[in-house]
């Protein structure tokens, strides 16, 4: 990539490791001044940038976060929405209510919370750029990930809806949709809360799937470097697809629907 020198101020949620942290290390290295943020927030230590505490399902600890930045910095000129966590692959009627309101929550609601803090302060400088890490489950759904997927699906459709509204403010957004990353998020992915024995054998063999495609995963350093390609490009991109993910998104718009379904369940070793 033709790197420039950027700067500004960026704020990242979800930067205490995996896909944060690396993007808030790759925007530091590229010239923003960066504030992470995490559920508990620490000293700076190791970190590339000051962690913040920040819960996205609470709108006081949004607002709070958000209002810390503004009075250190006094302004906010990249927004990368990254915080949320995993689901163990699982049959859609495996979850609850209550837990599936928990996945939108924290991956859907949380996006929302934070850009409807942050854009007030972006429309007042007359630009301004967010950044949202969606995935490739957001154009190709995955079997026993019914949950993720629908969140994701709504954060692409959140992401190019809000461009559209925000471009002639100077304010641009983007979806950063990875594949396969292989980084500590997927260790801690939240189980279903109402397993079903009818699905015990398929759950556990896509699990089991799913770990050895990680093995051999992109890093979470790919998914950085497309965050800042989408920050500082002169017309960025409503989409960015790095790694694998750039391959898929073409064979879900080029190949017929029926080979691309077979892919997927040949993929996770389903049948026919």
């Amino acid at each position: 990539m033709n790197m420039k020198k950027a700067s500004g101020v960026a704020l990242v949620t979800g930067a205490s490791s995996g896909i944060g942290e690396a993007t808030a290390r790759r925007l530091a290295q590229a010239g923003y001044t960066v504030y992470g943020t995490s559920r508990r927030g620490t000293a700076s230590g190791s970190q590339p940038c000051d962690l913040l505490a920040l819960d996205v399902t609470s709108d006081a600890s949004v607002d709070a976060a958000v209002a810390e930045v503004i009075r250190r910095e006094g302004r906010i000129d990249l927004l990368v929405n990254n915080a949320g966590f995993g689901v163990a692959p699982a049959a859609a009627e495996e979850s609850s209510l209550d837990q599936a309101r928990a996945v939108f929550d924290t991956n859907f609601f949380g996006i929302v919370r934070m850009t409807r803090a942050v854009v007030p302060h972006m429309r007042r400088q007359g630009r301004g750029r967010i950044v949202n890490i969606g995935s490739v489950l957001g154009f190709l759904p995955m079997p026993y990930m019914a949950l993720y997927s629908a969140t994701k699906h709504a954060v692409a459709g959140y992401s190019e809806s809000l461009d559209h509204e925000l471009r002639t403010m100077g304010i641009r957004v983007s979806v950063v949709e990875p594949a396969y990353i292989n980084t500590p998020f997927d260790a801690n992915l939240m189980q279903p809360d109402a397993p079903l024995d009818v699905y015990r054998e398929i759950r556990a063999a896509v699990s089991t799937r799913v770990k050895e495609v990680l093995v051999g995963a992109d890093g979470p350093d790919v998914v950085a470097a497309a965050v800042l390609k989408a920050a500082i490009a002169d017309n960025p991109k409503r989409h960015y697809t790095p790694g694998a993910a750039g391959r898929l998104q073409l064979l879900r718009r080029f190949a017929p629907a029926p080979m691309v379904d077979a892919g997927v369940r040949r993929d996770l070793r389903l049948g026919a």
